[in-house]
């Protein structure tokens, strides 16, 4: 109550209120005079009325004499005093809707009601510490207490090197006087990119509840608003923040919202993204040895920051949180089926073979698709069903059991994909194993041949890349020789084909005509577009000349694909008969089919029905002496 009566708000609407009901006394308008009702007749009889307004709600008369004086009368309901009127031609009005007298309290109080209204609700902004009317210039940076859950380093799993880099930052906030007698300064940022889901932001909140310190965590989204400068004011606040709570960690996730290369967009230098760039460098340069505050941050497009923000004395460590490898997602399957009810027999060694290539957000996804799973079908322990389901749900979606395919379409699905199996079955460069192949739709695709690598590459050979796009073809090609036609079921195929063979030519150098040349630049001018940021930088003839070669290697990898389908035609047919009686073949089935000492339906059926007749024959003919051991023959005469 005391801050009310010294706030100045209070004054100011004191000083209204007098001025309001001064205002409403010395302006009060002059009230008619009252008459009785014996009265009123009277005067109406005798002629000196000369009109009336009748409030039929209120029963009350509102007249003017005929020298203008106005008076006011009251009238029974049960009196007809509209008869008295018409009798001495009194001009009359009559108005049914009158006002009550307290909507007549509440039009000439509602100024003064607006005006209460806005100073509360001022004093309740203005309460609280600190005004939150220019609230929008402070920091929205999320403070981490000491009850939440904290999370270490034991719930991090596959990153083990930036694991290790992470606990010098725990030390470094817990004993500090360790490495500054050595002459050591603590590093004022560390920079964690990486392909998205793999585990950055995990590794930050790790770090937090390790060290146990204060953990501000902000998104580089939440700095730029629509009022000019608040981004960099709120830079400033949660420096100021920061500071004051020293030693702590400051997580700023998708730095590169606000971290981008400086003149890059079309706002000039007076971009507000540029704004806060620019306070946020100088704030890094103004870290004392003794404030103990570290700038952590994530992207996943490290590419784009500016390099004054990327050099050494701001972001001192840049630590790349790669997809995990075998063992890595191995550790993260054992993280996240902690506490899950699990079969006895169940392999996750297994698993993580089947997902090469899989972050930690895909392997948490896979692990809760599986739960989900076991509790939809009913059971009580995950088993390696539902684990499978769940990595191929994540991979292509779905399956759409409830679409209706014809017999032509399923006919036509079983050739496209027996190509894709029976091309990377015969392909030497591709040592992956073709571990399913089905005709059901799942996703966006009507069928789909799955190949699970066996090990994790870092590097990919130009044998291996001129096989896979063969692989890519294998559908098309089947198609094409089998059927005599082409569909559009082989779109997203040939875009993977022609998108590799690119990359063979223009980014690898693997092309003997063009020889080891890096062609096109990328310029990674992201506030125009992908579209825009490819600069060419050779000639029209070059150009020709990379088209060439990739029609050159399309080409030569469909023909190969035509050869392979051309010496298989009997496991082709061999593979879609059993599609099309299945619709799902797995590794066991598969191994048999792509075999080397195949055989097909009609030749495995006539030698099993030979050797069944050759069995039959041993069984039925008759013994002969020959037959007979020599010591059971009889004696010859």
């Amino acid at each position: 109550m005391q801050k009310v009566l010294k706030s100045a708000g209070f004054y100011i609407v004191l000083v209204i209120l007098i001025i309001f009901f001064a205002n409403s006394y010395f302006s009060k308008p002059e009230q008619p005079k009252t008459v009785t009702l014996d009265k009123f007749v009277a005067e109406v009889k005798s002629g000196d009325v000369k009109e009336v307004e009748i409030k039929d709600r209120d029963n009350v008369i509102n007249g003017v004499y005929r020298n203008g004086t106005e008076f006011k009368a009251s009238y029974p309901s049960d009196y007809d005093v509209a008869k008295l009127l018409l009798a001495n031609k009194v001009k009359t009005k009559v108005d049914v809707n009158a006002t009550t007298p307290w909507f007549s309290i509440l039009i000439n109080f509602l100024p003064l009601i607006l005006i209460v209204g806005i100073w509360l609700f001022m004093l309740q902004q203005m309460q609280g510490g600190g005004n939150k009317v220019m609230s929008f210039g402070k920091s929205k940076a999320k403070r981490m207490s000491k009850d939440q859950p904290r999370v270490s380093f034991k719930d991090v799993a596959g990153v083990d090197e930036a694991v290790e880099e992470l606990e010098e930052i725990k030390e470094f906030l817990a004993n500090p006087i360790k490495f500054q007698s050595m002459g050591a300064k603590i590093p004022k940022g560390v920079l964690l990119f990486g392909p998205p889901g793999s585990g950055k932001t995990l590794l930050a909140r790790a770090v937090a509840g390790e060290a146990a310190v204060p953990f501000f965590s902000i998104s580089g989204s939440d700095f730029v608003e629509m009022f000019v400068g608040v981004g960099a004011s709120r830079v400033r606040d949660l420096f100021e923040q920061a500071k004051t709570n020293s030693p702590c960690i400051i997580f700023m996730d998708e730095i590169d919202a606000v971290g981008r290369h400086r003149g890059a967009g079309l706002g000039g230098g007076h971009d507000e993204r540029e704004q806060t760039l620019n306070q946020l460098l100088v704030e890094m340069d103004g870290f004392d040895v003794k404030d103990n505050v570290i700038l952590i941050a994530a992207t996943n497009r490290p590419d784009i920051l500016d390099p004054a923000l990327l050099r050494p004395g701001r972001f001192d460590r840049q630590i790349m949180v790669p997809p995990p490898d075998l063992q890595g997602r191995l550790g993260i399957i054992k993280v996240h089926t902690k506490g899950k009810p699990l079969e006895k027999d169940m392999d996750l060694e297994v698993l993580a073979r089947r997902t090469a290539g899989f972050t930690g957000a895909d392997l948490a996804n896979v692990v809760n698709e599986a739960a989900i799973l076991t509790a939809r079908h009913g059971k009580k322990l995950i088993d390696m069903e539902e684990m499978e389901e769940a990595t191929e749900r994540v991979i292509a979606g779905p399956e759409r059991k409830s679409r209706l395919i014809s017999d032509k379409e399923k006919r036509l699905t079983a050739f496209h994909e027996a190509g894709h199996a029976v091309v990377a079955n015969a392909l030497p460069s591709l040592t992956d194993p073709v571990h399913k192949v089905t005709i059901i739709p799942r996703g966006r695709a009507g069928g789909y041949t799955l190949i699970l690598p066996t090990e994790d590459r870092m590097y990919r050979a130009k044998k291996e890349l001129l096989d896979e796009v063969a692989m890519l073809l294998g559908g098309r090609a089947a198609e094409d020789l089998f059927l005599g036609d082409v569909t559009t079921g082989a779109q997203n195929d040939l875009e993977r084909a022609t998108k590799l063979a690119r990359r063979m030519v223009c980014e690898w150098g693997m092309s003997e005509k063009l020889g080891a040349l890096t062609l096109g630049q990328k310029q990674h001018e992201v506030f125009l577009g992908r579209d825009l940021s490819h600069n060419p930088d050779y000639s029209q003839q070059i150009a020709f000349e990379i088209d060439t070669e990739i029609r050159r290697i399309i080409d030569e990898a469909y023909e190969k694909d035509r050869k392979i389908l051309k010496d298989d035609k009997k496991r082709v047919e061999a593979i879609v008969a059993k599609l099309i009686e299945q619709e799902t073949l797995e590794k066991d089935e598969l191994v048999q089919l792509l075999s080397k000492n195949f055989d097909s339906p009609k030749t495995a059926a006539a030698t099993a029905k030979a050797e069944k007749k050759t069995k039959t024959t041993k069984k039925t003919r008759k013994p002969k002496l020959s037959d007979l051991p020599g010591k059971l023959r009889p004696a010859e005469s």
